[in-house]
């Protein structure tokens, strides 16, 4: 995973541009409503969807697998950020606790125990009151189905990446347990899913 990502961020560079995502919009949104003042965002990428958190007042701390990505992110938006370097298969990098995670397209990439250990990891570093948001793609996505087969709804794709799609009964079954009280369809460049938890 590691060497895919370094590749694709010195290849492609600042591949997705610098706007943010639509659903880093809407979690802006919730986190500015709910006074979210601490964000941990596993999958910094070269910080594109952290910018806008940080603009709003909110501390944001990284977790990124490219050390590309991460200089790029300290080039265009500078060093007064941590970025730990690492897979988010491997947290927690602190004992920080946070009041908002919010992670954009990962969780899909990986597989059902390293799903399962994420949701656990992001919970267990939220602030009692705490929101996670997770962007993920659904079933719906044109891409679905495509590739090699290798467990159910999960599909190695173009690259070498595996990719687990999602639907409303696997949202339920993943993240039940861990305070998911909302569920939106949103469209980025594929048919999102954005999940919202709170940790009571």
């Amino acid at each position: 995973m590691t060497e895919f990502w370094e590749k694709s961020f010195n290849e492609k560079q600042e591949m997705w541009g610098f706007e943010p995502a639509q659903s880093a919009i809407l979690t802006k949104e919730l986190f500015l409503q709910q006074g979210v003042k601490k964000v941990l965002i596993p999958g910094y990428g070269y910080g594109r969807n952290a910018e806008i958190f940080r603009e709003n007042g909110m501390d944001v701390t990284g977790i990124e697998i490219s050390q590309t990505a991460i200089d790029m992110a300290r080039k265009h938006y500078g060093t007064a950020m941590t970025i730990y370097h690492g897979s988010v298969t491997e947290m927690p990098f602190d004992k920080e606790k946070y009041d908002g995670v919010f992670c954009y397209a990962l969780i899909h990439l990986l597989d059902g125990s390293e799903r399962a250990k994420l949701i656990r990891d992001c919970y267990e570093q939220l602030e009692p009151g705490g929101y996670m948001v997770f962007t993920v793609i659904s079933k719906a996505a044109p891409t679905y189905g495509q590739g090699t087969w290798l467990s159910e709804d999960r599909y190695e794709m173009f690259g070498g990446v595996n990719m687990y799609f999602y639907d409303r009964e696997s949202i339920q079954a993943e993240f039940g347990n861990a305070g998911l009280y909302e569920v939106n369809e949103v469209t980025e460049n594929y048919p999102f899913y954005l999940i919202k938890c709170k940790k009571s």
